[in-house]
């Protein structure tokens, strides 16, 4: 089966790494930008949170990154709900590159629809399936 028509460009968020899991992303036929790539090395280290939420956001691009505690964090939250961003969090911290790529990649029918919906959402990625962290349904 071939993978289904990808809606829009995605931003990776530093957590996910500039290389690895951007590269195997990319291999797998996804359009995307790194936060290193858009804001360059090594500004990409200072960047706030709330600030690549909001550019992204702005740009269209729905957000893949690894946060296991986004949904505690407040600043973020209201990023995310101010600038209505989309946004997609692998919460596991101690998985390989290329697991994470792979949990990406299996839910991509998933992920590609949620991200042709209008946010503000954060959505966990689990390995066969979207749970959606905020709003809350």
């Amino acid at each position: 089966m071939s993978p289904p028509e990808q809606p829009r460009k995605f931003f990776v968020d530093r957590s996910l790494g500039r290389v690895a899991v951007p590269g195997l992303l990319r291999a797998a036929g996804r359009d995307l930008i790194t936060l290193a790539e858009h804001y360059g090395v090594p500004e990409d280290e200072g960047v706030a949170d709330a600030c690549w939420i909001e550019e992204s956001a702005r740009r269209g691009w729905a957000v893949l990154m690894k946060d296991k505690r986004i949904r505690y964090r407040q600043a973020e939250i209201d990023a995310v709900v101010e600038h209505q961003a989309r946004c997609f969090v692998i919460t596991r911290g101690d998985l390989t590159s290329a697991e994470y790529a792979e949990r990406l990649i299996a839910n991509q029918v998933a992920v590609f629809a949620a991200s042709d919906t209008p946010g503000p959402f954060i959505d966990a990625v689990h390995t066969d399936r979207l749970e959606r962290l905020r709003p809350r349904r």
